[in-house]
């Protein structure tokens, strides 16, 4: 039978505390990264007690989702492409050359798509991917769900800029917040160019946002 989340927690609480209260830093792990964002020293946070339930999300109750009837669209995550199914949105300015989110317009979470939904969303994810990492200021495109603060399904598409050897892996979305924000004429034009690829190979709707 798979572990209960009591078990989980509980082990994880003995381990802590052989540990002195708090786990230690690795010693040859991510903090000697060159990617790793902080210098000086650091401490873990403990944790603490189970909650009771897990935090609600926006669109538990489709009603209250940003995709319901007569929602007001967020101007700061404007539609850029669309289609009949799906929709990308271009992420306000931040440190990264782009982020955009990947959705269906129908209500529901990413395990609730069908195999043709499935299919669409692998088709439309490859193409974002590629136009992200032809944009000659980027060297990869980083895919992550998390899911955790909406329940409509949403993807993200985080541009890692290139040839910065602190700016990889785990701590690009870190990096993120620490760079400083793209100029917004720019962000759009590094938009235009990954949406005209989507556009171009699956069709659907350019939006000017």
């Amino acid at each position: 039978m798979p572990e209960s989340i009591e078990q989980f927690h509980a082990r994880v609480l003995a381990a802590q505390g052989t540990a002195g209260g708090r786990f230690p830093l690795p010693e040859d792990g991510y903090t000697t990264w060159a990617s790793f964002p902080f210098d000086g020293e650091l401490t873990v946070k403990p944790i603490g007690p189970l909650a009771a339930e897990e935090r609600p999300r926006e669109g538990d109750d489709p009603a209250d989702c940003h995709c319901a009837p007569g929602a007001t669209p967020s101007p700061d995550w404007p539609v850029r492409w669309r289609d009949a199914l799906w929709q990308i949105k271009q992420a306000p300015p931040s440190g990264s050359p782009l982020i955009l989110i990947l959705e269906p317009r129908e209500h529901g979470d990413l395990g609730d798509l069908s195999r043709e939904r499935a299919a669409e969303y692998g088709v439309l994810s490859v193409l974002i991917a590629q136009g992200m990492e032809s944009l000659p200021s980027v060297g990869r495109c980083q895919i992550g769900r998390y899911g955790d603060g909406g329940a409509h399904a949403h993807v993200w598409f985080i541009a890692r800029p290139a040839r910065m050897p602190e700016v990889r892996g785990t701590f690009n979305i870190l990096w993120d917040d620490l760079l400083p924000p793209m100029p917004r004429d720019v962000l759009r034009e590094n938009a235009d160019a990954v949406l005209g690829h989507v556009f171009a190979a699956y069709g659907g709707d350019l939006l000017d946002g």
